[in-house]
């Protein structure tokens, strides 16, 4: 007889060998779907592309009150850049490293796999007592919770939900910040590049980067950031315009690198060099022992006939001084739980092509209104400098209920099982509890889950000892919910 560890890998190894980007769900959700008519179980989807599977409760807990057990299908798609991984048709690879479970070269997709491997040999258990229970499976989470934005009234009946999408065992979050994206949009104009210019390519790399809600108290450097503040060093020395600039990948992840094309008077050239050298040393400085990888490279860029318009030197300003404006970072400490970030943003990702310029900056808070508030400075930054500004991805905070019933019998049953208390937090970042405790007024929810460690990049990997722990947990929480 297969033991729960067991059972739960295999069915992850099944769900890893169908590809599952995000925005690239409907092969899982109709192997689920397969999965459900394979056992006589009623499911439904919606038109978000959610899917909800039905399991009656144990024989004699019929008429207990109904739990959600909640996962999302889709998993951040990251490979190391040697990899030859196609994630629009090939299966992770995993393998055993000692207790831990990781992939080859790829994210491993634990996040948030593990779950539906959870929920799917939690239906099957016939040792488990539990009441009648739906496995709400949804889309698109990782790129802004969009399919649990998706879910309307009606969908799921049950009014105490568990979100299996947490990454440390014995920890239970009970609450999450709210968050918003905004793009700044800039048109910009161009000129000739001057005949006696150099043109050079700035580099800022080196960073640690990470994710903009759970590290963004860990004072890492942003290099949209520094980068602006070198463009801005390179001006007081010399006139210049930008050919090109990017800077970070994803919305929700801090910046590691950044780079630049510009141009800049050929008699100039010693004080430029000077001013960047100078500036590398200062944010060395400021980033001591937190993040001592940063570097930039200054380097002449080959001349050649695409390179003949710039942004002018105006407009340039106006770039540099968007970036500079804008806030990034801890902007607010929660009064009420220590040690809490309540209120952030990231300057996210600047793209500079042609005419365009897009900035996106994403802010979080645990509290509504200064969310909008810290939004409301963004707008601000783009209104003074001409540009405009557009929300997207917004969704609620969840707020803490440390009265919550379901938060009671969970830590009632850990410390039985365990003989120590779990760690209670809210965290900030988003999770679908945020939105789905906003369609469904009055859901008690929680979070928690197997240990997990660098997910959304190929270091990603899972603490198997953990999973067996997360599932004693479970069967224990579910047959109490039944009382």
């Amino acid at each position: 007889m297969k033991d729960n560890t067991t059972k739960i890998l295999e069915y992850f190894e099944e769900i890893n060998a169908i590809p599952r980007c995000s925005g690239n769900e409907a092969r899982v959700c109709e192997w689920l779907k397969q999965w459900a008519a394979d056992r006589n179980l009623d499911f439904q989807s919606d038109a978000g592309g959610n899917l909800v599977v039905k399991i009656p409760a144990s024989p004699g807990k019929e008429t207990a009150p109904g739990i959600v057990l909640q996962g999302h299908m889709d998993m951040v798609c990251e490979k190391t850049p040697e990899s030859g991984h196609d994630f629009g048709k090939d299966a992770i690879v995993s393998h055993r490293e000692g207790d831990w479970l990781t992939a080859s070269g790829t994210t491993l997709g634990a996040d948030n796999g593990i779950a539906l491997a959870y929920m799917l040999a939690l239906a099957e258990a016939t040792t488990i007592t539990h009441p009648p229970m739906e496995l709400l499976f949804t889309v698109d989470e990782e790129t802004g919770l969009n399919g649990a934005k998706a879910l309307k009234p009606g969908f799921i009946k049950g009014r105490t939900l568990i979100n299996l999408d947490s990454e440390d065992e014995g920890v239970f979050t009970i609450g999450c910040a709210g968050g918003a994206d905004t793009t700044i949009s800039l048109n910009v104009r161009t000129e000739p590049v001057p005949a006696d210019a150099r043109i050079f390519k700035l580099t800022v790399g080196g960073l640690k980067g990470g994710h903009s809600g759970i590290d963004i108290h860990k004072h890492r450097g942003n290099a949209n950031k520094a980068m602006a503040r070198a463009l801005a060093s390179i001006t007081n020395e010399s006139d210049m315009g930008l050919i090109a600039l990017t800077g970070g990948s994803r919305k929700n992840a801090i910046p590691r690198d950044a780079q630049a094309l510009m141009w800049f008077m050929s008699d100039k050239e010693t004080q430029v060099l000077s001013a960047v050298k100078e500036m590398e040393k200062t944010l060395h400085a400021e980033l001591a022992s937190v993040d001592d990888g940063l570097f930039l490279k200054f380097e002449s860029a080959p001349e050649s006939e695409a390179l003949t318009q710039a942004v002018t030197r105006q407009d340039t300003e106006r770039v540099i001084w968007i970036l500079l404006s804008l806030c990034n970072g801890v902007a607010d400490m929660s009064a009420q739980l220590e040690g809490l970030v309540e209120t952030s943003s990231n300057l996210a990702t600047v793209n500079l092509k042609g005419n365009a310029v897009s900035v996106v900056s994403s802010q979080r808070s645990a509290v509504s209104s200064k969310l909008e508030a810290i939004t409301a400075s963004v707008h601000a930054v783009a209104g003074l400098a001409g540009a405009e500004a557009r929300d997207s991805d917004v969704y609620p905070a969840w707020q803490p209920d440390m009265n919550s019933a379901l938060l009671g019998c969970a830590e009632e049953c850990y410390r039985r099982l365990y003989g120590q208390d779990p760690v209670i937090q809210v965290i900030h970042a988003g999770l679908e509890c945020a939105v789905i405790g906003d369609i469904y007024p009055g859901m008690d929810m929680i979070s928690f889950g197997p240990t997990l460690q660098s997910p959304h990049s190929p270091d990603e990997r899972l603490f198997i000892p953990s999973i067996s722990k997360v599932w004693d947990f479970l069967a224990a929480l579910l047959k109490q919910l039944c009382n």
